[in-house]
């Protein structure tokens, strides 16, 4: 039987790509790259290394949030001539706190039709890795950096389920401390991170423990912070 995507361009693809390991990819994942006319890329260096990897020579185009808004237009239009494009990020699935919502919205809008592939994203492994509740959970993504961010924080706190947080690792042992004002030091937690890769690491314990373990080293890679509702 053909693939189901065979006659369908037409299209933008979203294609997840792996958050570490480059074995995480599947095989249509893989097709589609190879097939599409062009490939917009949030960084078209880190791309470039996985269709490298893979022997793809796709075009790319940069697609990313310092240009989405004055090109998103002229994308659909292309698309809509007939073009066929596959979107993806430096990792995971792109509009998941990746560029990605503004372009796919314009293709709803406009009639084009977009197909999501299933694939990678860091908070799923994650959340599932925690120990944590995970049969209802609230993803929050990155906080606010400044405006706004106590008034998430006292939100999230008050979640009668497990929510879900993206943070950079020089900013973690600031948000664990914040965390732990808002939540209580005992409240459960986790932190992954390095998923997929190496170095892998996730640890669940108190945000008390949390802080202390990772002040005792120097933290890299992606963080994923996954926090035990109230009560």
């Amino acid at each position: 039987m053909p693939p189901a995507t065979a006659n369908c361009f037409p299209m933008l693809y979203i294609v997840p790509t792996p958050i570490g390991n480059l074995e995480d990819i599947t095989l249509r994942a893989l097709r589609v790259l190879k097939e599409v006319s062009v490939i917009l890329a949030e960084d078209t260096r880190t791309s470039r290394k996985l269709l490298d990897h893979y022997n793809i020579g796709t075009s790319l185009r940069a697609f990313h949030a310092f240009n989405e808004h004055a090109v998103v237009e002229r994308v659909v239009d292309e698309l809509a001539s007939g073009a066929d494009m596959a979107l993806v990020s430096d990792a995971g699935t792109p509009g998941i706190s990746d560029p990605g919502f503004l372009l796919v919205r314009a293709c709803v809008r406009r009639g084009v039709r977009v197909e999501c592939l299933p694939g990678p994203t860091a908070f799923v492994p994650a959340l599932v890795a925690s120990g944590l509740p995970c049969d209802t959970f609230f993803f929050e993504g990155f906080l606010p950096h400044k405006k706004g961010r106590q008034t998430r924080l006292k939100y999230l706190a008050e979640l009668p389920h497990t929510f879900v947080l993206y943070e950079s690792p020089f900013r973690l042992l600031k948000c664990l401390d914040e965390l732990a004002v808002v939540c209580g030091p005992e409240r459960s937690a986790c932190v992954a991170r390095e998923l997929s890769k190496r170095f892998e690491e996730v640890k669940t314990a108190s945000l008390a423990d949390l802080k202390e373990h990772f002040s005792k080293k120097d933290v890299k890679g992606e963080i994923v912070l996954v926090v035990g509702g109230k009560g």
